[in-house]
């Protein structure tokens, strides 16, 4: 199974750059796991609505040229579908029998991601109707997925 997970903004923080790459070690076994970073925009905080959406297809534009044909794409977005932990290594386990070997996951910015790539979405996952930084949901949906394959392989993982 191939994976990206396309994210807006780079991880700044030693500590995130260091759970990333655990993730993504442990993720070896299972499948090819590959993190692409877009450029964020400088999305001020007096920016208008209409300059906000600008930024965000700009971002868009980034996520879409690195999104191929064939691959499957889950978006990151709060009003999207939450699942167990179960319920998401079924449906992962599901994509690999039915021959969906090519998933994207796609990380937002800072103000989501632009109405381009929500059209662009097969699925939506949100984890909470809470607010998180984006940077930290990288960490989450890594975990996320690695958990996924120990439960599709009925193998150990410390509750």
């Amino acid at each position: 199974m191939n994976i990206k997970i396309i994210c807006v903004g780079r991880l700044k923080e030693k500590y995130l750059k260091m759970a990333q790459d655990e993730y993504l070690k442990r993720l070896g076994p299972y499948a090819k796991v590959e993190v692409i970073e877009i450029k964020d925009e400088d999305i001020k905080e007096n920016f208008s609505e209409s300059e906000v959406e600008l930024a965000k297809e700009k971002e868009g534009e980034g996520i879409l040229s690195k999104i191929k044909d064939r691959d499957l794409v889950f978006t990151m977005e709060i009003e999207g579908k939450q699942r167990s932990s179960e319920e998401f290594a079924k449906e992962i386990e599901d994509l690999i029998i039915y021959g969906n070997s090519d998933i994207a996951f796609i990380i937002g910015g800072s103000c989501g991601i632009s109405k381009e790539v929500m059209r662009r979405s097969d699925r939506k996952i949100s984890f909470s109707k809470m607010t998180f930084p984006h940077q930290i949901i990288r960490i989450n949906l890594l975990e996320q997925i690695y958990r996924a394959f120990k439960i599709i392989k009925n193998e150990p993982y410390h509750k």
